[in-house]
Formats: structure tokens, C-alpha cells, sequence
């Protein structure tokens, strides 16, 4: 089944109206048709994110809708993507990669997934589809 993975800063958007990516975020997001995915770590991640900057309140409805979604499907990282993620980590010390990047990356090689609904250039570093097509810097 084809899927589409899901980065922390595309979940920000969607929540945040105030964020640059806003818009995008929610054309993508309305008009998709394929199945989410996303992971524990990004899950973490963007609980956290918008706790920071958008408070606790809004935090636990994000986390609550997406636990609750049949949309979105929130998948574990394994021991084995863990593994792979440390070697991506090791390989592209150049580029910024931020461990749970690695460990998104990794998961994606896995579950054959190659498109990342992001607004991180990281994702197209490792030459994988990104939506919507329009990136901030491109």
C-alpha cells in the first residue's frame, strides 16, 4: 500500500495558521488522498514543538486527534531502524541530520515508503519525494 510519511514541521504547519507553511500544509493536507504515516519520534517531536510554542492545550488536541486518527497511522520505531538511523547519522555528518531525521529516513528505506509530505530539504538530500512540491529555499 502506498503511504505518505509525515515530518514534524508539515504536522507544526497544519496546527499553527501563523507558521509560513500554513497554507500549503492545508491545501496538501485537504486534497490528499493517500494514507499517513508517522512515528513515534516525530510524534514526540511535534508534541513538543507545539507545546512550546503554542501551549499545552493545543498540544494534547493534536496528539489526541492523531492517536485517534484512521487517517494517520502512528508507528513505532524499531531496533533495527535505530540501527540503520545511527549509520545515516555517521554517513552525512555534513548535512545537518538531526538523529530523528535518521531515524525517519530509516523507517521510510523499511516500510518502502518515498515520499515525505516535509518542509525539511533533508528528505529531498536523501532523493526522496517530497509534498508539496514547493519547498521553502528551493
Amino acid at each position: 500500500m502506498k503511504r505518505i510519511f509525515v515530518d514534524a514541521g508539515a504536522w507544526y504547519a497544519l496546527v499553527d495558521e501563523k507558521d509560513p507553511d500554513h497554507n500549503s500544509a492545508r491545501e496538501f493536507y485537504t486534497n490528499n488522498q493517500m494514507p499517513l504515516l508517522t512515528t513515534n519520534f516525530i510524534f514526540a517531536e511535534t508534541v513538543t514543538l507545539i507545546m512550546s510554542r503554542l501551549g499545552w492545550k493545543i498540544a494534547c488536541e493534536f496528539g489526541e486527534k492523531l492517536k485517534k486518527s484512521r487517517f494517520a497511522s502512528l508507528v513505532s520505531v524499531i531496533d533495527a531502524d535505530e540501527v540503520r538511523a545511527w549509520q545515516i547519522f555517521l554517513k552525512y555528518k555534513d548535512t545537518g541530520f538531526s538523529y530523528t531525521d535518521c531515524t525517519s529516513f530509516a523507517l521510510m528505506e523499511r516500510m518502502k515508503i518515498n515520499t515525505a509530505f516535509a518542509f525539511d530539504k533533508h528528505f529531498k538530500t536523501m532523493e526522496l519525494t517530497v509534498v508539496p512540491l514547493l519547498l521553502r529555499g528551493d
